[in-house]
Order: C-alpha cells, then sequence, then structure tokens
C-alpha cells in the first residue's frame, strides 16, 4: 500500500535548529514528499550527515539564530528559488539545568530566554510578511507540555514555552483572512539529545530521564508536524499537545509540616 499524497504540500520549508534530532525528522518527512528545505544550524559540521541523505534541493544557513543581524541578512539574499518560504518551522530551542531557581544560573536562564523566544519571534517576524503578502503560509512553533505543567527546576524553560504557546496563539489571532495558518506543537517526553544538553553532558542523569518508560522519538513529533502541515488550507492546527502513552499530567505537589 503506497502513503496517500497529502491534501496540502509545502513547497519551500524554512527549518532552524536542523542539526538537532528533531531538526533532521522534520526535514527528512519533508524531503519525502518533495519539498525544498531551508536548513540553519550554528555547526555546519553537524549538519552534514543530515544533508547527505537529502535528496531535494537545500539551502544551508550556518548561523545562530539568536544572531539578529545574521538572520536578517540570510533570509534577505536567500536564492530566488528559496525565497517564497510556505512553511516556518521554528524548532531551535532548548533546556539548560533543573536546579530550583534560587540556585540557577542566570547565564542558562537568558540563553533560554535568546533562543527559545526572542530567536523565535525574530526569525517569525522577518518570514511573516512574506507570507500575508502572497496569502499562504504556516508557521509551526516547537512549545513543550512545559509550558502548559510547570514542575520543579522547570522556571525559565517552562516560562519560555508558555511565550511560545501565547504568541502563536497570539499570531492566529492577528492573521485570521490571510491565508497565513499558526500552530503551537507541544510535545512531552521525547527520547533525543535534549536532557542531555540540559545536564551538560551528564550522560547518567540524561538517561534517568527516560529509564524504565517508553517515550516519544523524533519521528514520532515530526509526523505531528507533518500532519499539521499537510492538512488542506483551509484547516489550522492551533495547539498540538502529544505525550507518550506512558507520560501525563501530574498532581499538585504540597507541602506538610507536622504539627507539633
Amino acid at each position: 500500500m503506497t502513503n496517500p499524497a497529502p491534501a496540502y504540500t509545502p513547497r519551500t520549508i524554512l527549518i532552524t535548529g536542523a542539526s538537532g534530532e528533531f531538526g533532521a525528522a522534520f526535514a527528512r518527512r519533508f524531503a519525502a514528499i518533495g519539498s525544498k528545505l531551508i536548513l540553519t544550524a550554528r555547526d555546519l559540521a553537524k549538519l552534514k550527515p543530515l544533508l547527505d541523505t537529502l535528496s531535494v534541493p537545500v539551502h544551508v544557513l550556518t548561523l545562530d539564530v539568536r544572531d539578529r543581524k545574521a538572520v536578517e541578512e540570510a533570509l534577505a539574499t536567500l536564492p530566488a528559488e528559496f525565497a517564497e518560504i510556505d512553511l516556518l518551522v521554528n524548532n531551535a530551542g532548548l533546556a539548560l539545568g533543573a536546579d530550583p531557581a534560587f540556585k540557577a544560573n542566570l547565564d542558562d536562564w537568558e540563553v533560554m530566554i535568546d533562543t527559545n523566544d526572542k530567536a523565535l519571534a525574530i526569525v517569525t517576524g522577518l518570514v511573516l510578511p512574506g507570507m500575508v503578502a502572497r496569502g499562504r503560509g504556516h508557521i509551526i512553533n516547537l512549545s513543550s507540555v512545559a509550558g502548559s505543567y510547570p514542575y520543579p527546576g522547570g522556571h525559565v524553560y517552562c516560562a519560555s514555552k508558555a511565550f511560545v504557546t501565547q504568541f502563536s496563539l497570539s499570531l492566529r489571532a492577528d492573521l485570521i483572512g490571510t491565508g497565513v495558518r499558526v500552530t503551537s506543537l507541544e510535545p512531552g517526553m521525547v527520547q533525543t539529545g535534549f536532557s542531555l544538553v540540559r545536564f551538560k553532558g551528564d550522560a547518567e542523569r540524561a538517561a534517568k530521564v527516560y529509564a524504565d518508560t517508553v517515550p516519544l522519538t523524533a519521528e514520532d513529533v515530526a509526523e505531528s508536524v507533518y500532519w499539521a502541515a499537510t492538512l488542506p488550507p483551509h484547516f489550522n492546527v492551533n495547539r498540538l499537545e502529544i505525550m507518550p502513552t506512558t507520560q501525563g499530567p501530574g498532581g499538585l505537589a504540597v507541602h506538610r509540616t507536622p504539627q507539633v
């Protein structure tokens, strides 16, 4: 049995953070239907293994999405065949640390806000006018269940993802009637290098996050992105929250002090 043709095929896709597991999975999923890809990464060497597997036209932007000037210049000078972006997947993001807020590293906070929020907003702001002018387009922002369900040690990471979700919904409010779609994709536990980055290379600590459970994979998340992006143009997925069946929202914490 062959897979049915999608109802809609984005022609040109910009994926930020393409050298990570999510970005690579997204690129492979859309390459399978012939979409042209614009891929951003800070390190071209990390992106090369992915590039060797792709058979569609690809334009690489080697830059840090936190560098506004670099992003502006890169998007302003896209080759003509890549200039009309149909789908923006704001994937670049990270968590750093899981200590309580009163022990947290302020540099980590700043990096998370700059990457997860400021960079996402800047890339969106640069791509959006062209989509509106053409009367078509889709922005898929990678948020997280952390934006809805706070947890100890989450503080700035949770807040940064709440921003992504609310920013996405606010964009929807502004874009009614323009033909441009916006989706906030909110995954739960996914086994990637996310925890290894969060715990700054502590492999043992990172492995404990996924021990004795069955998390989602990057390919699962890619399938969700693909589904939302290939629906008929009149169909907008505002928010899409996904979790493995081994995960669910927890109860509120209560601290109890025994009465003397």
